[in-house]
C-alpha cells in the first residue's frame, strides 16, 4: 500500500475512526486503526474496533498502490497531529510489519499489526437501511442518556431503550433512580418497527458525529444496529435482556401539580445544590404561594431560599438527589417546569411545556 493524503483531513478522519479502539492490553490489534485504500476512484476507508462498537470512517486518498495496513491508532494520531507539512505519504511494508509515513523531510516508521488479525466488522445489509430526521434523533438521545446507568452489573440499564415505528420515536433510560423518556414525532418512513437497547456510548458517539444536516441511516438486525452519518457508520452490539416496562412506572394520578419557572428553578437549585453534600438531599418544601429549596451538610453548611409558586394544599416537604433532579430540569423543555406530586415518598414526575418528555425521580427519604 502507498498512499497520498492532506495531513490535516487524515489527521481528523483518524481522531474519528480511535474512539472505537480497545484499550484493552490484552487484544492488541483492536488497539488498531485498518487503513484500506482501493483507488483513486472510490474512497478509501479507516475502521476500528473494540468488538463491541466499530467505526467505518471514509477517506480520500490518491492512490498508487492499493492495500492495506492496521496502525496503532495512538501513536498514529500523534504523529499524524505533529507534522508541519500540508501532504503526508504512507507507504506500507508487509514484509517488514511497517509503516512508513513521509511528510516534507520527515520520516517516521511505526510498527503495524498483521492485517489478518484486525476482527471482522459487522456487515451492513443495504436492504435494511432507512432514515430518520437527523435534529429529532439527536435531540432525543441528548434528553434521556443521562439516566443511564453506569453500573455494569445491571447491563440493561447501562443503555437506553430505542424504539421506531412508522410516526414515533420513543427513548427511555433509567438507572433505577431515576426514568427519563422522550417521544418524537416521525415524518420519516420505517419500514419495519425497531425495538433495541442501546449501548449508551454508542448513543452519543452518533451524537458526536451529527453535528451537519442531513438524515440519519439507521440499519438493524438480530445482534447488531447500525448508524450512518455522513458517510461513517457505526455499529453496535444490541444489549440483550428485558428493558422495564417503563410506561407502567409512571403514576397514573397525583395529588399536586405545580408550574415553577425553569430559569429560575434551574439558578436557584444550583446554588443551593453547593450544599447538598455526602449524599445530603435537596429538600423541596411545598406550603401556601411557595416552594422553599434548601439543603444542609455537616461540616459544610447550609442553605435556603424560596420561589413563589401556585400550591395550595396540605404543607409537605420531599427531598431529591441534587443531581438527578438538576437533570431533569436541565433536560425539560419550556419556560416552565412542572412537578407532578403524590407524596414525600412517592415519585414525582418532572416536566416541561413545549414536548413530549418526563423524568421520574424518585425521592430520598429526610429525617427530621
Amino acid at each position: 500500500m502507498k498512499i497520498h493524503c492532506s495531513t490535516e483531513h487524515l489527521a481528523e478522519r483518524l481522531a474519528t475512526a480511535a474512539r472505537a479502539t480497545s484499550t484493552r492490553a490484552s487484544i492488541q490489534v483492536a488497539a488498531g486503526v485498518r487503513i484500506t485504500a482501493t483507488s483513486s476512484e472510490e474512497p478509501g476507508e479507516l475502521a476500528a474496533t473494540d468488538l463491541e462498537l466499530s467505526l467505518r470512517v471514509p477517506i480520500e486518498f490518491e492512490v498508487e498502490q492499493p492495500g492495506s495496513a492496521v496502525v496503532p491508532a495512538r501513536l498514529a494520531q500523534e504523529v499524524v497531529r505533529s507534522l508541519r507539512s500540508d501532504r503526508v505519504t504512507l507507504e506500507a511494508d508487509p514484509a517488514g510489519g511497517r509503516v512508513q509515513i513521509t511528510a516534507g523531510t520527515g520520516v517516521y516508521g511505526i510498527h503495524t499489526h498483521p492485517v489478518d488479525d484486525f476482527p471482522k466488522l459487522p456487515e451492513i445489509d443495504p436492504e435494511r437501511v432507512f432514515e430518520v430526521d437527523r435534529a429529532a434523533f439527536t435531540a432525543t438521545v441528548e434528553r434521556v442518556i443521562r439516566a443511564t446507568s453506569k453500573d455494569e452489573s445491571r447491563p440493561v440499564l447501562t443503555g437506553a431503550l430505542l424504539q421506531i415505528e412508522p410516526g414515533r420515536l420513543t427513548m427511555a433510560a433509567t438507572d433505577s433512580y431515576r426514568l427519563a423518556v422522550k417521544e418524537t414525532v416521525l415524518t420519516d418512513e420505517v419500514p419495519e418497527p425497531i425495538e433495541a437497547i442501546i449501548p449508551a456510548r454508542a448513543l452519543a458517539e452518533v451524537t458526536r458525529l451529527a453535528t451537519g444536516s442531513g438524515p440519519i441511516s439507521v440499519s438493524a438486525d438480530r445482534n447488531q444496529i447500525a448508524f450512518g452519518v455522513d458517510g461513517v457508520w457505526l455499529t453496535a452490539r444490541r444489549i440483550e435482556g428485558q428493558f422495564p416496562n417503563f410506561r407502567s412506572l409512571r403514576p397514573e394520578g397525583f395529588e399536586h401539580e405545580v408550574r415553577l419557572p425553569r430559569g429560575e428553578l434551574a439558578d436557584v437549585v444550583r446554588r443551593v445544590g453547593v450544599f447538598a453534600r455526602h449524599n445530603a438531599p435537596l429538600r423541596l418544601g411545598f406550603s401556601n404561594g411557595e416552594v422553599s429549596i434548601s439543603a444542609q451538610t455537616p461540616d459544610v453548611g447550609e442553605a435556603r431560599e424560596t420561589i413563589p409558586a401556585p400550591f395550595g394544599g396540605e404543607p409537605f416537604e420531599i427531598g431529591f438527589n441534587v443531581d438527578f433532579l438538576r437533570d431533569g430540569i436541565d433536560t425539560a423543555s419550556g419556560d416552565e417546569i412542572v412537578f407532578q406530586l403524590i407524596s414525600p415518598l412517592r415519585p414525582a414526575v418532572v416536566t416541561g411545556t413545549e414536548d413530549d418528555f418526563w423524568y421520574l425521580i424518585m425521592p430520598i427519604r429526610l429525617s427530621t
